[in-house]
């Protein structure tokens, strides 16, 4: 049986009547109150991961963190067409990721074996990427301070510190426990992330 344009039209009115009575009986999206959201985003424990502190490290020690610093600097420094990588707030992202997901490797096949492997094979190394920086770092300090007196890499002067991340660049300083070269890699794109990232992950301030 067909239908005419005026019974299309009461129908039509029917339902979004039907429609506009649903909609007041419904109070949100997902039939929860309304709520005005002013200040701080609400977090409630063991439904989602707590709120960064803003300033407090998640997983680099003080030492970590001032290595970090004043290496990132030297990567990417001030200039005129931009901050330095701590100004942009680098070290609080590479800190968050190596705490997260990220840092404990859930993306990353770590089960071995491990022969070295080809540049074009990306990461390669045995340990989670968040071992792997606290072991390299370690490796590192521990090397700047046999030959400069006890000093820490934060402590040395910048054409120094250029010398030794060239060395870790190229894979001529030879750590006890990770492989320079592949550490200073991670490192370089992590810095590069963290620099150009959504500022919503602690970088690109």
């Amino acid at each position: 049986m067909g239908i005419g344009r005026r019974g299309f039209l009461g129908l039509g009115l029917a339902v979004g009547s039907a429609a506009a009575e649903a909609i007041a009986r419904h109070d949100g999206m997902l039939g929860g109150p309304s709520e005005t959201i002013q200040g701080a985003l609400p977090w409630r424990d063991g439904m989602a991961d707590p709120p960064p502190v803003e300033g407090a490290a998640s997983f680099l020690n003080a030492a970590e963190m001032a290595f970090i610093s004043a290496a990132v600097d030297r990567l990417i420094p001030p200039d005129s067409t931009g901050p330095s990588a701590t100004q942009a707030d680098v070290p609080t992202f590479l800190d968050r990721q190596l705490a997260g997901a990220y840092g404990q490797g859930d993306h990353f096949y770590l089960g071995g074996p491990w022969p070295k492997g080809e540049p074009s094979q990306g990461y390669q190394a045995r340990l989670a990427p968040a071992q792997f920086y606290r072991t390299a770092i370690a490796d590192i300090e521990e090397f700047v301070g046999h030959a400069n007196h006890g000093k820490a890499f934060k402590d040395l002067q910048g054409d120094a510190q250029d010398k030794l991340l060239k060395q870790l660049e190229s894979g001529d300083l030879k750590l006890p426990r990770v492989d320079s070269k592949a550490w200073f890699t991670l490192f370089l794109q992590n810095v590069l992330e963290g620099y150009f990232s959504d500022p919503i992950y602690g970088g690109n301030r």
